[in-house]
């Protein structure tokens, strides 16, 4: 079973960083609603 060669450091870092934003995406996207659901009330 040969062993796959390591991901490139540059990659991996970028999929941090993609994943990274996308949570910040994410919890941005949630607390604009809630606001947005809270001024309609």
């Amino acid at each position: 079973m040969p062993s796959e060669p390591p991901t490139p450091l540059a990659k991996r870092l970028a999929w941090f960083v993609a994943l990274w934003l996308a949570g910040v995406a994410a919890v941005a996207t949630v607390a604009f609603l809630l606001r947005f659901w809270m001024k309609l009330g």
